[in-house]
């Protein structure tokens, strides 16, 4: 009998369902949320109550895509965090009474490991390769930026980390300097694909070992523009293209240099990318670049696996569910997890 298990994902601003079938994707439907659009960035409360108008329709429909009823589910898994606390209580309080009413198991999910474990994923008619233990994934998202060796499915060490900002965070305020609408991000990289990487010049941080930094690099980018501005109120207007493309130029050299220096004190050549960021085509360019000149084995999620999504959700709950690693009905969501406890 197939391990059939209903993921359930709402620790921001979408809210996705997902069906797994022994390890196979069968659905993955996700409802966002366009409300923040107008406070450039997600508002908890508006979130949460957003999760609860979804939550029902999206998890039926994906039920309706998998061609599967609710008692053909063994187990249904949610996201228990990090994430906002509002958000996330939404989608555990619709699992713990799903699990309820029918009497099977629940399982807890933290958010990060389901952003690595979407490489495990599969797909009908697909031959997706999947990073061998050990390896190294570069976590980066608006939240996360982490460097982890990975060496097993729930064995993960963070060898490297943000110690103030996110690189998906300088992404979004980088965009809001030069008046680009919430999210910034994926303008920066739509535009960055018409501009010259090499235009500005931007300074990178000194950071001891394999952490990052990117508050000074928002500063940096800020009063730059600035200064510029002064001198031509044009400014903005006539660089734009080339201003998102020097800024994800030196997001992504920040990145890379870390990576690469992950790799060569560990050894290890299996390297995965996860995270929102890892949709970035900059970022995948350059990680494809760097595969050929060091003879990495790379690993990129498709961009549906990349945001935050069920399927993640899905895949980590079957491991979990294989080790009969369930949780209680008394667990209570969480805003903050590390990703190796």
């Amino acid at each position: 009998m197939a391990i059939n298990i209903l993921g359930i994902e709402s620790s921001c601003d979408d809210t996705s369902a997902a069906i797994i079938s022994d390890g196979v994707l069968l659905s993955n439907v996700t409802a966002n949320q366009s409300v923040h659009k107008a406070y450039g960035g997600v508002v908890p409360e508006l979130a949460s109550r957003a999760h609860q108008q979804n939550i029902v329709p999206v998890v039926h429909e994906a039920m309706r895509r998998a061609k599967m009823t609710k008692q053909n589910v063994d187990a249904v898994a949610f996201t228990k965090g990090p994430g906002l606390l509002g958000s996330l209580l939404v989608g555990a309080s619709f699992a713990k009474g799903f699990s309820l009413a029918l009497d099977i198991p629940l399982v807890e999910v933290n958010h990060l490991q389901g952003h690595v474990l979407a490489h495990f994923i599969k797909e009908k008619g697909k031959n997706i390769q999947r990073p061998k233990f050990p390896f190294l994934c570069l976590l980066v998202s608006g939240g996360h930026t982490q460097i982890l060796l990975i060496k097993d499915y729930f064995d993960m060490e963070i060898i490297g980390q943000t110690i103030d900002d996110a690189a998906g965070e300088a992404f979004d305020k980088c965009a809001k300097t030069i008046g680009l609408p919430y999210p910034g991000g994926p303008l920066v990289d739509k535009l960055a694909k018409l501009g010259n990487p090499r235009a500005f010049k931007f300074s990178k941080p000194r950071i001891a070992n394999l952490d990052f930094s990117f508050s000074g690099l928002k500063t940096s980018f800020l009063y730059f523009v600035r200064d510029e501005v002064i001198k031509n109120k044009n400014f903005v207007s006539e660089n734009k293209n080339n201003l998102c493309a020097s800024i994800q130029n030196t997001i992504i050299e920040i990145l890379l240099d870390k990576l690469k220096k992950a790799s060569k004190q560990t050894g290890v050549n299996e390297i995965a990318v996860a995270g929102g960021v890892s949709a970035n085509s900059g970022l995948r360019n350059e990680i494809a670049a760097n595969a050929t000149k060091y003879g990495w084995n790379t690993y990129v999620p498709e961009i549906e696996y990349t945001t935050d999504n069920a399927a993640m959700i899905a895949i980590t709950g079957y491991y979990k569910y294989l080790k009969n690693d369930f949780a209680l009905q008394s667990t209570a969501p969480s805003a903050r997890m590390r990703i190796d406890v």
